[in-house]
């Protein structure tokens, strides 16, 4: 289906991009994105997602907004302070663009659900803020043949990659097994700024992938130091004896 008028408005940034174009336009509006956390990291890559005109967006978080969120959940107000975050996030992406359906899920990634939930859409965005649900979602997208694009926060250093993505490597080749010890879900300090870096990079990596533009990230690691400004890229090489997740029922 071609755009309407009001479409040609809002995406006409897009539509005069040379590489990108009506029909990756097109693409963007007709791709589903499921978006795992909706906290510093999902929040500017939920605006950005529907923004740019994601055709559906599925918001999966059963957290409900802290006052101590404030400072990097850029996506609520004060007033929304308890507040299921998937609720009030759905809220406000509706409001900044009526064209997008989203669709919130008030409950966490969890084995019960993974499969249908990664099942079910395009491209997934890891958003999480612990190491099960990244090697959760890992596998399950290894399983289900969807790519991912992972980010990650702490301290003064992020981290983006896309992985899983025609043949690419994954979470595991350059993680094969969650570390012995690691913060508690949630309690590791960072730089308020900083999730806006990394989440605004996966949702730029997510359109991409929608659209079927660019060169992904895919086999690099890209690393942001904020302390010292600087940005370098690792490159991260497919693991072939990586075996296939077991099934998850």
């Amino acid at each position: 289906m071609s755009l309407t008028p009001q479409e040609r408005e809002r995406y006409a940034r897009h539509l005069a991009l040379p590489g990108f174009g009506e029909r990756a336009q097109e693409r963007l509006r007709a791709g589903r994105v499921l978006v795992i956390g909706a906290g510093g990291l999902g929040s500017p890559a939920l605006l950005y997602l529907a923004a740019a005109g994601v055709g559906r967006i599925t918001i999966v978080d059963a957290d409900c907004v802290a006052l101590s969120n404030l400072q990097r959940q850029v996506l609520y107000a004060s007033a929304e302070v308890g507040e299921p975050k998937a609720e009030a996030a759905a809220r406000r992406l509706r409001a900044l663009n009526g064209c997008v359906e989203v669709v919130p899920r008030v409950e966490r990634f969890e084995r019960g659900n993974a499969l249908a939930l990664v099942g079910d859409c395009d491209v997934v965005l890891d958003c999480s803020d612990n190491f099960a649900t990244r090697y959760l979602v890992n596998d399950v997208c290894v399983q289900a043949g969807r790519p991912f694009v992972h980010g990650s926060v702490q301290g003064f250093t992020g981290q983006m990659s896309v992985f899983n993505w025609c043949g690419g490597p994954t979470y595991r080749c350059l993680y094969p097994e969650p570390p012995e010890s690691a913060p508690e879900r949630g309690d590791g300090a960072v730089l308020g700024v900083l999730p806006g870096l990394i989440g605004t990079a996966q949702a730029a990596e997510a359109v991409k992938l929608l659209a079927g533009i660019g060169e992904p990230a895919s086999g690099r690691l890209l690393l942001w130091d904020a302390w010292t400004t600087s940005v370098r890229t690792v490159r991260i090489a497919a693991d072939p004896q990586r075996q296939v997740p077991r099934a998850l029922d």
